[in-house]
């Protein structure tokens, strides 16, 4: 079992690198610098964070297993020094739904423990390329939060709970809660989510991180348990803009098995770091869309006032404006959800060795209602459920509903607002504050401005605005497809403005004997 593994390799990792190295910097871009001059190695770097895994992970448990060959791929960057590589010697961690090569991959789900890989994901191979070491894997809400409609976000059968680090009492929010959590309490410099509608960016938010998810087919879906070919994508989590940049750059591109990022090399920007260092609010047109600024608390809308009248200060102008067609769109996602996450997660599910014995969603229904203590202590598969009696990817209700909320959240939605008022991006606050962990209610969300982008297939960035009675929220930018670097600038000026978040403080936690 992957939990059993990652606290055998903890305790190693904590009993063997007790007198790890000195606080290294904690963004990539400083631990790069650090690598080149030679007053960190990537050995040092891959030690220390190890052992704040072992330190934090008993109250956060962000992190499901560690990668037993990163030690050695952090020895060879230590000898090659290969500092033309743009990520060369920094560690990283990737949601336990992606494959890499010689872990298992459980999607959270007991169902997949036999699950181990042979091959990297083409995302997790361009991150080794570019000089990443994959760490390990992070814990996540069991198949990425589609399983019941009483789930609650972070908590899976491999993993068991996800915790805030501002709060261990409170979500990391789901699905892609261990990578944000882990980033979030210092456990590494940052980590890899993936998105079907807001799994990237309220992990983001609820943890006081940037998170990016990318226009669908900027980055390979392959080798990624799925939900939906149509809102699926991977994407960075960091503690900076400009390092949720230098990770895009290395994960955006074509897969030839993936044919929605055929256009990935042709619209993608040469350099998504070119340009953050000088960008600027002043004049840049922001629409606010007020029926995503609703529903909060008192305090998340004095925060969210707050940050209206900084970015007038920084020259922004702003315009209200009202999504159109929100009613309609949420009417239709689910319905289309639920049709992909049968047809998709069958076909990953062909591709796995023969040790895993779930061939199909049927067969992972059957396990779940086997292994119902394990499983389901908490909460049920009602969604799984209904996936299971969708009628396929040519059903004429699918393919209409499909058409029509693609259409209503893009072409008449985000770029109808974008085009009408000139804008360069669309702001609200990403989501609430974190809400307590409850497994007799499940997730308890003030709001969220996720959707409009997430069924677009449109980019969205997240990034910290402050703090609700210390607890982190974030701001969200979000515009047409292909505007990553547009929204990184806009992120990137507005990260300069704000009052930089602290981090959380966990209290030490011994690591017992097992």
């Amino acid at each position: 079992m992957q939990t059993r593994l990652l606290a055998s390799l903890i305790l190693m990792a904590f009993t063997a690198g007790h007198a790890a190295a000195q606080t290294p910097p904690s963004t990539l871009a400083e631990q790069q610098q650090a690598l080149r001059n030679g007053s960190l190695s990537a050995q040092q770097l891959l030690q220390w964070y190890t052992q704040q895994i072992a330190q934090k992970n008993p109250q956060t448990g962000a992190v499901i297993s560690l990668d037993p060959q990163a030690k050695q791929a952090a020895l060879l960057a230590d000898q090659q020094k290969n500092f033309s590589l743009p990520l060369a010697g920094l560690p990283l961690l990737i949601k336990d739904n992606i494959d890499a090569q010689g872990t298992i991959t459980t999607a959270g789900s007991l169902a997949l423990a036999e699950n181990l890989k042979q091959q990297d994901a083409p995302v997790v191979a361009r991150l080794r390329k570019a000089g990443a070491i994959i760490a390990g894997k992070t814990n996540l809400s069991e198949w990425a939060n589609l399983r019941s409609t009483r789930s609650t976000s972070g908590w899976s059968s491999a993993g068991a709970q996800v915790r805030n680090p501002y709060d261990p009492a409170r979500s990391a929010c789901g699905s892609s809660s261990g990578s944000g959590a882990a980033v979030a309490a210092r456990m590494i410099p940052a980590a890899i989510g993936t998105e079907t509608d807001g799994s990237v960016v309220c992990p983001a938010s609820v943890n006081g991180l940037v998170g990016l998810k990318p226009t669908i087919g900027l980055v390979s879906r392959t080798g990624i348990v799925p939900i939906s070919h149509n809102q699926d994508t991977a994407g960075p989590m960091t503690l900076t803009v400009l390092d949720n940049a230098l990770l895009l750059n290395a994960m955006a591109g074509s897969d030839p098995q993936d044919p929605v990022t055929r256009q990935a090399d042709r619209r993608r920007s040469a350099d998504y770091t070119k340009g953050l260092d000088k960008a600027t609010l002043k004049g840049k047109r922001l629409g606010i869309v007020t029926n995503l600024s609703q529903g909060y608390d008192a305090d998340t809308k004095s925060l969210f006032e707050q940050t209206l009248s900084l970015l007038r200060a920084q020259g922004a102008v702003l315009v209200p404006v009202e999504m159109p067609h929100m009613e309609a769109i949420e009417k239709d996602e689910l319905p289309v959800l639920l049709t992909d996450f049968k047809a998709d997660l069958n076909a990953y599910l062909a591709t796995t060795p023969s040790a895993v014995k779930p061939r199909s969603m049927a067969d992972v229904i059957a396990f779940n209602q086997q292994n119902a203590a394990k499983v389901m202590p908490h909460f049920t598969q009602d969604l799984m459920e209904q996936a299971q009696a969708t009628a396929g990817l040519r059903d004429p209700a699918y393919r209409q509903a499909l058409a029509r909320a693609k259409r209503l959240a893009g072409k008449q939605g985000i770029d109808a607002l974008v085009k009408r008022h000139q804008l360069d991006a669309l702001i609200a606050p990403t989501t609430g504050p974190a809400w307590p962990i409850d497994y007799a209610n499940g997730d308890v969300i003030e709001g969220s401005a996720s959707t409009p982008a997430a069924v677009a297939g449109y980019p969205h960035l997240t990034v910290p605005m402050g703090l609700v009675r210390g607890l982190p929220v974030g701001l969200s930018f979000f515009a047409g497809a292909w505007t990553e670097h547009r929204l990184l600038q806009l992120g990137a000026a507005f990260e300069r403005a704000r009052p930089a978040l602290p981090a959380p403080v966990l209290p030490e936690a011994k690591v017992a004997a097992q």
